[in-house]
């Protein structure tokens, strides 16, 4: 039986309190959080991977849930630089080593600028969930990318009614949930993180090239998508992710949406714990494979 572990917080280099939790006991998988949500949104696959014999940890970034928001009016360090060193710092206080680290969305840019920053001492192999890397704006060498006007509109939407925003797009980014209730709960979660820090994030995660930096990764990989997912469309984000990385194995999901974590938390979890297991691993090297969860066809 899975032992739950006490929330608490880590102190950061600059003295910013991140609230943690975890659960159960075993190699370590560290969940970083989406743009907007909390540490709670890993509960239900918190939950499995404790029972599975993994202890699963999961902290707020600054800004967002129960963690401090040092940013002010700005939303100052909200940049990539300074939350991979929140990353870093983290899993130092933890004394972490073998990680399987997972990062949902944009907080996949945290955890590659971390890993090129900081290094992968203590991180063996990383799962990205519907990453906004590898580059999101639109430029001349990105032609695909979301034009800066259509983002920086995003952005004025948040700013004029964020609670209004996220009713609109719950829906969207979830799919077909189990509950309204679970609905409810992921608009709730959001509107605990301060909008300054959302506004100076979201900045962060559509303008921030990660191109080389993923071209320079060396360790297992694992992107998980939707085919689906109308924020980070597929094409533009996942699966040039993993054609980056040397070895990375793509799995679509077919219908997914951008927020798997809630519309499909067990089949995550069973990714997750198998990828931490070694499960597979023969399979992706040395060249890149893609591979649907549902049913027996492949790509490459």
């Amino acid at each position: 039986m899975s032992a739950l572990l006490p929330t608490g917080h880590v102190v950061t280099r600059d003295g910013v309190a991140l609230f943690s939790r975890g659960a159960g006991a075993g190699p370590p998988v560290l969940l970083l959080a989406s743009w907007s949500l909390s540490s709670l949104s890993w509960g239900a696959i918190m939950a499995r991977l404790a029972g599975e014999g993994f202890r699963a940890l999961a902290y707020d970034r600054r800004g967002h849930g129960r963690s401090a928001d040092p940013g002010g009016a700005q939303g100052e360090g909200m940049d990539y630089d300074t939350l991979a060193g929140d990353l870093a710092d983290v899993l130092a206080a933890e004394d972490l080593h073998g990680v399987t680290l997972v990062a949902m969305s944009g907080a996949a840019g945290e955890a590659v600028r971390c890993l090129t920053r900081h290094g992968a001492g203590r991180i063996a192999r990383l799962v990205l969930i519907g990453p906004t890397t590898p580059l999101l704006l639109q430029r001349p060498d990105n032609p695909a990318g979301i034009p800066a006007e259509a983002l920086a509109a995003l952005r004025g939407a948040l700013l004029d009614d964020f609670p209004r925003w996220l009713a609109e797009n719950a829906r969207p980014f979830g799919g077909p949930l189990p509950s309204d209730a679970l609905l409810d709960a992921i608009r709730a979660d959001a509107l605990t993180a301060s909008l300054p820090a959302l506004l100076a994030f979201h900045q962060s995660l559509a303008e921030t090239d990660f191109r080389a930096e993923l071209a320079a990764l060396d360790l297992p990989l694992l992107v998980i998508q939707g085919d689906a997912d109308a924020t980070c469309p597929l094409d533009l984000t996942g699966r040039p992710t993993a054609d980056l990385v040397k070895g990375a194995r793509l799995v679509v999901v077919p219908g997914g949406t951008h927020g798997l974590i809630a519309s499909h938390p067990a089949l995550l979890a069973t990714a997750i714990a198998g990828f931490a297991r070694g499960e597979g691993s023969a399979r992706m090297r040395p060249k890149t494979r893609s591979a649907q969860v549902a049913g027996s066809s492949s790509s490459q």
